[in-house]
């Protein structure tokens, strides 16, 4: 559930923080009149993500066992290299994403209203999608038939709206580059579960070898139905009787992206310390009158 939680929260807090670049960028210049087909292409790109995720649930119950295997590893291989990018990519871009947007909005803004709903729908559609591949292979992942994952990315995403209409108002202030860099390195954690879990699946569509092939069993030592057990896998994916390939890939993947990710580059590189929110142009500095 954390997991999911944490997935929902980044990404709908991305989400968040572009319509809130764009909206305040549109009052502040008082163009309010291409406020509703902004709204319109946040509307289809929500439902996008959402016709996304209900494809891929219903979808794959109609194949046979190893087709589902081989699709839920196949699109977990897939989950793992997209947030890989989403999180460099964040740590990287934070500091220029109002300017970029407002330049892409300014150039939609002369070409008319369908340029509008595009600029809108693929700036928020992305973070839809990514978050509907990603809760789907984690629900896949926790193989319990319980809702929590779901709840948790519901929950996460609910928290950004919130934090996300907060910064709007002017109301809160957060060190932007230093959330991203923790919950970018937590992601990373979890993405080396899912990859290995991934893996998994393909040795069991027999796509891969090497399924009977356990790197060791503490089955007896970590009950997976206990609450501990229960909550590693919710998190991190643990399993307590990997095969060597998911060992493998696990370690292969973890240490060199997670040394790399929080190598000391990107926000703060040779600058002293992070500048806060509205310094990284995060935030218009004066909470517009809706």
């Amino acid at each position: 559930m954390f997991a999911n939680y944490l997935i929902g929260l980044r990404e709908g807090l991305e989400a968040s923080l572009v319509v809130c670049i764009l909206i305040a960028y549109l009052v502040k210049t008082d163009r309010r009149d291409a406020l509703k087909p902004v709204w319109t292409g946040i509307a289809v790109a929500v439902v996008l993500a959402l016709g996304f995720g209900c494809a891929l649930e219903f979808g794959s119950q109609e194949l046979t066992f190893e087709a589902q295997e081989a699709l839920g590893g196949s699109l977990s291989l897939i989950a793992v290299g997209l947030v890989t990018w989403m999180v460099f990519w964040m740590r990287r871009t934070a500091r220029h994403l109002k300017a970029e947007l407002h330049g892409k909005l300014d150039a939609a803004l002369q070409m008319g209203t369908g340029a509008l709903v595009a600029t809108a729908f693929l700036a928020v559609g992305r973070e839809g999608l990514e978050t509907a591949l990603f809760v789907w292979t984690s629900v896949r992942a926790a193989g319990d038939g319980t809702p929590r994952p779901l709840i948790g990315a519901a929950l996460g995403i609910a928290t950004a709206v919130v934090l996300g209409w907060l910064f709007y108002r002017g109301a809160l202030r957060i060190n932007l580059a230093k959330f991203f860099t923790w919950t970018g390195g937590l992601l990373v954690v979890v993405a080396a579960g899912v990859l290995a879990y991934g893996f998994h699946d393909l040795q069991e569509a027999r796509w891969l070898p090497g399924l009977s092939n356990k790197a060791f069993d503490i089955s007896d030592t970590i009950d997976p139905s206990s609450w501990y057990g229960t909550l590693l896998k919710g998190v991190f994916n643990f399993q307590p009787d990997p095969t060597v390939l998911q060992v493998t890939v696990w370690l292969l993947y973890l240490v060199p992206t997670l040394a790399l990710f929080l190598a000391p580059v990107g926000f703060a590189s040779g600058k002293g310390k992070v500048k806060g929110p509205d310094e990284q142009g995060t935030r218009p500095s004066k909470a517009p009158q809706a």
